[in-house]
């Protein structure tokens, strides 16, 4: 039997090619969507890899604080008004946090005035030679201790001496309470004063060698860039 040149079944034909050659395209594009290794399927893991999420120091509601026994009687307490800083953190990931903190040793404040002269001279901080003190970390171990606890090691500058010392940190919270994603950690350490080079009352006793180290961060997400 010939083939109909009728215009009706010419139309038909040509949409039975179309629809066929659609459904041909349609299965080669699924098969490379879907096979191993596929440049899609990369780009799809890539994209939904957790970012480190980087916060800003709020220096208002910042603080480190410090303890030293005088006299070998009392707990003498001080503090550092100006922290400023970041730190970097992903609550997804095993990588623990890692900080970049520096403290202004100018803003050291005992509630006194001639203390604070005392502890900005060359006898303590020497806050002229020595206008920071800093703590960047190197490296963050998650405790067994606590789920929100990391042991960051890091190297702390002070008084023109760096030292590697590890610092337990806790997480306090992370949250949006209308002002945006704030995180918090907190830490408590002991450092000696002499492996400083602050020697002053240390050998007669008068001031106690050992200082304890409260300091609390909080951040602000960076969300530019």
């Amino acid at each position: 039997m010939a083939m109909s040149t009728h215009p009706l079944g010419r139309h038909t034909m040509k949409n039975q090619l179309i629809r066929m050659s659609l459904f041909t395209m349609m299965m080669i594009s699924l098969a490379i969507l879907v096979a191993p290794g596929s440049p899609s399927r990369v780009h799809v893991q890539e994209a939904e890899a957790p970012a480190t999420q980087t916060f800003t120091l709020d220096p208002v509601h910042c603080m480190a604080i410090f303890r030293v026994q005088h006299m070998g009687a009392g707990q003498f307490y001080g503090r550092f008004n100006e922290v400023a800083g970041s730190f970097q953190f992903d609550a997804d990931s095993e990588a623990g946090p890692s900080f970049d903190v520096t403290i202004a040793t100018e803003s050291v404040d005992s509630a006194h005035e001639g203390l604070d002269r005392t502890l900005k001279s060359p006898n303590f901080f020497n806050a002229k030679e020595y206008p920071s003190l800093t703590f960047k970390s190197t490296s963050a171990t998650k405790t067994k201790d606590s789920p929100e606890t990391w042991d960051v090691t890091g190297d702390l500058t002070m008084h023109g001496v760096s030292r590697t010392i590890t610092v337990p940190m806790t997480m306090t919270g992370m949250a949006d309470k209308g002002r945006g994603i704030k995180c918090g950690f907190e830490g408590v350490f002991e450092v000696n004063r002499s492996d400083y080079g602050m020697m002053f009352g240390v050998n007669n006793g008068s001031l106690g060698d050992q200082v304890r180290v409260i300091i609390s961060l909080e951040g602000d997400l960076d969300t530019e860039g």
